[in-house]
């Protein structure tokens, strides 16, 4: 009966359906790519050059700039073109999780690691779909990417102890975690390019200078001495910085804004509002960009190569809609909003193939009205449970939350969990922070009338309002109490693994994330299948060059990050598992440019 996390099983659900993944990038992406190909470069060479440069980055985030500092570096001559009127895209909305295994930080501050655990580990995640050269270079290269960023820039990192890999069970999991993210940073370093960072996915609370590793305790802080001291040393922090006249910068805004302190002071320039219109292709070979500035597009050349590393295609509702399963949205994502595939479909029209198109960063959200809410500790605390349109139970609620959508996808057509719907008495709104609303507090009244929340006096009242089955919902309440009270989730295995463990409330035993719901007034959140970003784009091999169907590469032209198909195949190792390989293979495209083996 347990639908609880376990690759090999989501690995065989996604071979057996029709494979879109074998599909795209055949003689159709080709064949159009062709029938386009040379009107489209015989008009891009009559377009005005804007200049000519060894590199040509497109995208800002923690891939492109990644790239271009590591290209300035070997010597190359470089920019950066980027869509938005910021820089640092959906990695500077991110708590900026950095999963590179055997990285420096992590080993100076004790994590046993070891090549070898990491290779069984991720292997054991990642399974056949990623090749193994392709997760090797990953693996390979990722510290000394982390020692090179810290060389040039001023970012420094911190472990982010305790926080579990996602499969901590399995060969070379590490229950301690292998995690790690930025340390605070001054903004004042960017002077006036400060102003032109891209805003956080969520604010931090006013006067407070808080890590992503806090939340946990600052979901707890009201019942909770470590809550307390955590939210108490997160006030310090920012009357700390506000005292030495700092701009005080944790997780993405921290990586972003270091990131781009390295390109100032290599003087790599970023051109801002300079979207990618395509690739400029010379003998089959990318030679530059077409982009277009103040309305006009013109040409950027590029001398040795073009590494494309412009997002993946979640705000693109047609490319959503042709590619992943239904029912899908650009309103459920947390991406840059500029993020809408323009490098992938560059690529695909230069002849690359495309794979994992299907997927994405997955995670339960709550369609808040102003914007998604990407659901972390609220649907792993103890007092609360997910029921599908039937009113029951159908996932380990803890789960590794791209796990968690992955099975509302696949059980859908039978049972709809689309939206599915987490329960929580008040009880549990009494002790635990929800988002940023404090316990106690009352949710904004928009959050009821956009239909994202709902409260009543009873369960059955409560199941009136979603539109499930009440006396469902009661049988599945009276279940999961049973549960809780004897600590042992014998249905889904909630809390059986470290991981689940993580937001949870450890004052609550037997199992830290089992209570049982018994207070009313009732809560309902709609929880939908957002996601962090899109996971499919360009095909690229061990040296992040990008290919075409047939295997053959495609000379001058490079990807990282969410335009090009993940390392991580259809799962996912460890929180920053998005940006660690992103930043890794970008450093992976300006190295093997440099090394002059463009094509």
């Amino acid at each position: 009966m347990s639908t609880s996390a376990d690759p090999a099983r989501r690995r065989a659900s996604s071979s057996a359906c029709p494979s879109r993944r074998r599909v795209l990038g055949t003689a159709t992406g080709a064949g159009l790519a062709l029938a386009a190909g040379v009107q489209a470069v015989a008009e891009a060479a009559d377009l005005p050059l804007l200049d000519t440069y060894d590199v040509v980055v497109i995208g800002s985030g923690a891939a492109g700039m990644t790239a271009a500092l590591t290209a300035a570096k070997q010597g190359l001559s470089c920019v950066v073109v980027e869509k938005a009127p910021t820089f640092g895209g959906s990695a500077a909305r991110s708590g900026a999780g950095i999963w590179i295994p055997n990285n420096p930080v992590i080993l100076a501050a004790g994590v046993p690691d070891t090549p070898a655990k990491a290779a069984t580990y991720l292997a054991a995640v990642v399974g056949p779909d990623v090749s193994a050269d392709r997760q090797q270079a990953f693996l390979g290269h990722g510290p000394a990417m982390i020692s090179f960023v810290m060389a040039n820039s001023p970012l420094r990192f911190r472990w982010m102890e305790g926080y579990s890999d996602y499969y901590p069970e399995l060969p070379g999991g590490l229950p301690g975690g292998r995690s790690m993210e930025p340390e605070q940073l001054d903004g004042n370093i960017l002077g006036a390019e400060l102003a032109h960072l891209n805003p956080s996915y969520m604010t931090v609370p006013s006067g407070m200078v808080v890590f992503s590793a806090d939340y946990k305790w600052l979901t707890l802080s009201a019942v909770s001495a470590k809550g307390a001291a955590v939210a108490t040393e997160c006030l310090a922090r920012g009357t700390k910085a506000a005292l030495l006249g700092q701009k005080p910068l944790t997780m993405g805004q921290s990586l972003a804004a270091g990131l781009r302190a390295g390109l100032l002071a290599a003087k790599v320039p970023v051109w801002l509002n300079t979207p990618l219109s395509d690739l400029y292709l010379d003998n089959g070979a990318v030679t530059g960009a077409v982009v277009t500035q103040n309305g006009t597009p013109g040409l950027v050349r590029a001398r040795r190569g073009v590494i494309v590393g412009s997002g993946g295609f979640e705000h693109n509702a047609a490319m959503r809609a042709q590619y992943q399963r239904q029912p899908i949205g650009t309103e459920w994502t947390v991406g840059a909003k500029e993020n809408t595939g323009d490098g992938i479909q560059a690529g695909r029209r230069a002849g690359a193939a495309l794979d994992l198109m299907d997927d994405a960063w997955w995670g339960p959200a709550i369609p808040l009205p102003d914007q998604p809410y990407f659901c972390l500790a609220e649907r792993t605390l103890p007092g609360g449970l997910l029921v599908n349109a039937a009113g029951a139970r159908f996932v380990d609620e803890a789960a590794p939350y791209s796990d968690v959508v992955h099975i509302m996808y696949e059980r859908d057509a039978g049972a709809p969990d689309i939206p599915a719907w987490l329960i929580v008495d008040q009880n549990y709104r009494d002790r635990y922070l929800f988002k940023d609303v404090a316990p106690t507090l009352t949710f904004p009244d928009a959050w009821y009338t956009s239909g994202a929340a709902h409260k009543a006096w009873t369960l059955d009242a409560l199941a009136g309002q979603i539109g499930v089955p009440a006396a469902a919902l009661r049988t599945t309440v009276s279940r999961f109490n049973s549960l809780a009270h004897n600590g042992k989730d014998t249905d889904f295995h909630r809390g059986d693994s470290v991981y689940d463990r993580y937001y949870t409330d450890p004052a609550i035993l037997p199992n830290s994330c089992l209570a049982p719901l018994w207070l009313a007034p009732f809560h309902a959140f709609k929880i939908v299948p957002g996601d962090l970003g899109t996971k499919g784009g360009l095909r690229t091999d061990a040296r992040a060059r990008v290919l075409r169907a047939d295997g053959s590469v495609i000379p001058g032209l490079y990807a990282a990050g969410n335009a090009s198909a993940a390392v991580m195949g259809h799962s996912y190792a460890g929180a920053g598992s998005t940006i660690g390989p992103a930043m890794t293979f970008g450093h992976i495209a300006a190295l093997d440019i440099a090394a002059g083996s463009a094509g």
